[in-house]
């Protein structure tokens, strides 16, 4: 009998919550004050006593073995040491949100995913093993592929120079993870008019997917 699983997808606007047989997540604003109390509260307001065996939490954060080792740069303090399974009392796996989203998009080969949101998520599959990056923080140009790519990058430059920007990001990355092909996700994809060669468009259901996934 498979596990209910909750999913819960914690990005730098909203928390998406999706629930074992929902067809669609419920969103809980977020922000850069949003606190690991602040999640707890969105999930008792929105779950209430409906029935799940365990829990998916994708962060847009750095983990090592699970646990999260460096605050998120888009969000309120707090998170480092907060004890997840404890507040909620179900078993609780972390995962990077990139990664989630990279697991559930993956078909095969080795895929390079890239999640234009708030921030660039970053994430490898390979042979069916996800690899969370932080290629988002390497330098470019002038700062970090994130301030070019992600929403602060698109409110400097403007949509059409952004959208050059993602193209040349997209090449330089598949290159230097030697990447079968790119799935570009998160909310800023719906602004690109086409997509950079070697890349598909990515769906942000398959957060939720690649949630599930881990328990598989």
């Amino acid at each position: 009998m498979s596990k209910k699983v909750l999913v819960l997808d914690v990005g730098g606007t909203n928390l998406k919550i999706l629930m074992p047989g929902a067809a669609e997540p419920a969103k809980v604003p977020s922000g850069t004050h949003f606190t690991p109390r602040a999640l707890l509260a969105g999930v008792k307001k929105v779950v209430g006593d409906k029935p799940y065996d365990v829990v998916t939490i994708g962060v847009p954060a750095v983990l090592e073995h699970g646990k999260i080792v460096s605050e998120p740069p888009n969000l309120g303090l707090g998170w480092v040491r907060y004890d997840f399974q404890k507040a909620m009392g179900k078993p609780v796996k972390m995962i990077n949100d990139a990664a989630m989203q990279a697991l559930g998009s993956y078909d095969g080969g080795t895929m390079l995913f890239l999640g234009l949101g708030t921030g660039l998520g970053t994430a490898v599959v390979a042979e069916g093993h996800v690899v969370p990056m932080e290629l988002a923080h390497l330098p470019f140009r002038k700062g970090e592929f994130e301030d070019y790519v992600g929403v602060r990058g698109l409110e400097k430059y403007g949509k059409k120079k952004w959208r050059e920007n993602v193209a040349e990001v997209v090449s330089i990355l598949k290159a230097a993870v030697v990447a079968d092909y790119v799935v570009l996700g998160g909310g800023q994809t719906k602004l690109l008019k086409e997509l950079p060669e070697g890349c598909r468009r990515g769906d942000n259901f398959n957060a939720f997917k690649g949630g599930q996934r881990l328990w598989d």
